[in-house]
């Protein structure tokens, strides 16, 4: 199954990776980018040096003209999107984050 809500040009799902602008040197498996043809995408990346107790970060972005539209209404669709496609809910058993920001 998909983890797009629906199949359409445009959407992708990359996993990426970081460049050390200082060194050069290249880190693999970042994380993965979700991204809909209309912009809004989600991003997962795993935040910690440890092989326990790291973090699951999770990026939510979604352009708006709407200053005054609260972000949890912005966002709610695409959150749910991500929550879905992830099953972090039923992975971690945390049915809210712990930090937002």
């Amino acid at each position: 199954m998909s983890v797009f809500t629906q199949e359409a040009p445009g959407n992708t799902a990359v996993n990426f990776s970081y460049t050390d602008p200082v060194d050069g040197s290249v880190s693999a498996n970042q994380g993965y980018i979700f991204k809909w043809a209309d912009g809004s995408r989600f991003v997962f990346r795993l935040s910690g040096t440890g092989s326990s107790g790291a973090t699951i970060r999770i990026y939510l972005e979604k352009f708006s003209e709407d200053i005054n539209q609260k972000v949890e209404d912005a966002l709610k669709a695409i959150a749910e999107r991500a929550l879905q496609a992830s099953k972090i809910h039923e992975l971690t058993g945390r049915v809210k984050p712990t930090v937002i920001t």
